[in-house]
């Protein structure tokens, strides 16, 4: 049973077709980075950025270097969608997405950590073997099957990101609508929309149509009787993302995952036009490597499930400590502010410096720094490290008040604690973020 469920052949007109949407979709979105301005403001014009912590060795390039950076992302898109040298181009363009995403945290968005997995995932997938330069240079590499775990792996990997989105909503500043609605007055000027998205009853219907389409909609979409209008809810869904938020080709990118859930005929015959011979003959190949696949699948999703369950393991709420949130699929789960200031005092004397964060950030850097506790450690560090050059042995304290979706400015930090003598802890709560009083 378990060989016709992963080694069954099934045809591959899905794979093909996704592989060369998903080609023109990561060109477009290394390409827009440049044009939009986003590579400028995010990694040339600050003074430095905020590693994930672990990965300080990961800088931008001096100048103008990032540009080129994702001009030769936007190639490496191109040559994806070709095929041509796939593999080598499909790794190189993980490997420098890995290196931009792990470089910095001012701009983090689920949707970069989704795009980073999904990048990897295409390196072992056999998405080249047809409508391809390199099948054109080498015929023999030409299929028109693949292993049915392939379709699997997309399909389960998908249900994860869908049920945890799903899941991660499942609390009272959602539920009672309070989370949308301010998503939605930032929306008040939008042309057409604006007003109408103010009303209250649309708060509630985002609130909970949100929920179940994220929990439904693999579902929806693998039943023959529901698979038509889960795909045209989808539609509906992923335009209103992309014309709200401005989320770049993440909503695109989720709609092309739709052709997994179509039979491959109709792919074959209404998105190839035909133009690949279509496989039905439903063999069952067992390759060599058998063991080590299965056993590198199951590693993956272990961690892919487990991944998101951390912050449970962590003292107080996730909402409150941000301890385990990212790498969770909690996307656009919460609005966060801070007002938050730095103390400087040299250890021997009682000058206190008040740091003035506009001097080092910049205006996106100091949101998330007066919001986030590990960014709060991270400047902590920075500005230790700082006058330690200037041969000044310093402590670093933080006073910092927290508003989570719109209620009152909480106590977040320990004044009393020298940030710049902590040690960042992975796996451990941290005791100098204060108790919260979340529900």
């Amino acid at each position: 049973m378990l060989n016709k469920w992963l080694f069954k052949q099934v045809d591959n007109s899905a794979l093909i077709a996704f592989r060369i949407i998903f080609g023109l979709l990561i060109t477009i979105e290394a390409v827009g980075a440049i044009f939009t301005g986003w590579i400028r403001r995010t990694l040339i014009e600050p003074d430095f950025t905020f590693n994930f912590i672990g990965f300080e060795f990961l800088q931008p390039l001096p100048g103008n270097g990032m540009l080129y950076y994702y001009g030769i992302l936007g190639l490496f898109g191109i040559f994806v969608m070709l095929g041509f040298k796939y593999r080598f181009s499909i790794f190189c363009y993980t490997l420098m997405w890995a290196g931009v995403y792990l470089m910095q945290k001012s701009s983090y968005n689920n949707h970069y950590y989704l795009l980073m997995l999904l990048c990897g995932i295409m390196f072992f997938l056999p998405a080249h073997r047809y409508f391809s330069i390199d099948t054109w240079k080498k015929p023999s590499l030409k299929k028109i099957s693949m292993p049915n775990w392939v379709w699997l792996f997309i399909v389960l990997q998908l249900w994860i990101v869908y049920t945890y989105a799903s899941i991660a909503k499942l609390y009272p500043g959602w539920l009672d609508g309070t989370l949308p609605a301010m998503l939605m007055r930032g929306k008040a000027d939008y042309w057409l929309v604006g007003e109408f998205l103010q009303q209250d009853w649309v708060r509630y219907a985002i609130a909970y149509f949100g929920i179940l389409f994220d929990l439904l909609i693999i579902p929806a979409l693998l039943w023959k009787r529901t698979r038509l209008p889960a795909f045209i809810l989808a539609i509906f869904f992923h335009l209103f993302n992309s014309f709200i938020f401005h989320i770049g080709i993440f909503p695109y990118l989720s709609l092309a995952f739709c052709l997994f859930f179509f039979p491959s005929e109709k792919i074959n015959k209404y998105i190839l036009r035909n133009k690949k011979p279509y496989y039905d003959k439903g063999e069952i190949i067992i390759p060599s490597y058998k063991k080590p696949l299965i056993t590198v699948l199951s590693i993956w999703f272990v961690i892919q499930i487990a991944l998101p369950l951390r912050h449970w393991f962590f003292q107080d709420n996730v909402l409150w400590t941000e301890e385990g949130h990212r790498l969770s699929w909690r996307m656009m789960l919460r609005s966060r502010s801070g007002k938050t200031t730095f103390k400087v005092v040299e250890k021997g004397k009682r000058d206190t410096i008040y740091i003035n964060k506009a001097r080092y950030l910049s205006r996106k850097q100091m949101r998330s720094v007066s919001a986030k506790p590990d960014m709060m450690w991270q400047f902590a560090q920075r500005l230790e490290k700082e006058y330690a050059e200037k041969n000044k042995e310093v402590q670093v304290f933080v006073k910092s008040k927290i508003s989570i979706n719109g209620r009152p400015y909480e106590p977040f930090i320990d004044p009393k604690v020298d940030l710049a003598a902590e040690k960042w802890q992975h796996f451990k709560h941290h005791d100098w973020i204060l108790p919260s009083k979340l529900d």
